[in-house]
């Protein structure tokens, strides 16, 4: 249980989390306004996007100390 990569999953949880936030917004919006059906989930794909790239570094940054853990995990051993 002591190398699982926690900060790791939680940064792909938040990356989840926002995708789903932006899909369920999208698709209230696009149902409740049928004309603008395709601009909104053209938006909603570049909102989508954006929230990958935003998370890309978090998730870089925990995969780094969840490697480092591990490492010094296993010198300690």
């Amino acid at each position: 249980m002591t190398g699982l990569p926690i900060r790791t999953i939680i940064e792909i949880l938040h990356v989840a989390a926002g995708l789903i936030a932006t899909v369920v917004i999208a698709w209230i919006a696009a149902w409740s306004y049928t004309p603008g059906t395709r601009d909104i989930w053209m938006v909603a794909w570049v909102a989508m996007a954006a929230v990958v790239a935003m998370g890309i570094n978090p998730l870089r940054r925990a995969w780094a100390a969840d490697l480092a853990k591990l490492q010094a995990t296993e010198q300690a051993d």
